[in-house]
């Protein structure tokens, strides 16, 4: 079997969220307390952007829900659902329907 091209190691997607191409993300919107600052950092970085391959919402919360799948067992519940509600709220914030 072939060796993946690229950097070595375990923590390619810290690398994504930090260093996105895609999404130009404000340091630690992730661990921001307030779901509806972490909706709206996404909101403005997803608008902002001239890189990205599809609409912002679908940007947006690609990288929320990329970065809640990444983070997997080491995500406290009470993260997890802080991360959660900031989807709903960015549901919101795009006139979407909330999920059900």
């Amino acid at each position: 079997m072939a060796a993946k091209a690229g950097k070595p190691g375990k923590r390619w997607s810290k690398d994504v969220t930090e260093h996105s191409t895609a999404l130009r993300l404000e340091k630690g919107v992730f661990t921001l307390d307030v779901p509806t600052k972490i909706a709206a950092s996404l909101k403005r970085s997803a608008e902002a952007s001239t890189k990205r391959k599809s609409d912002p919402y679908r940007s947006a919360m690609s990288m929320l829900t990329f970065y809640v799948n990444r983070a997997g067992k080491s995500l406290s519940g009470t993260d997890r659902d802080r991360l959660e509600k900031a989807k709903d709220e960015l549901r919101k914030l795009f006139g979407r329907e909330p999920a059900k």
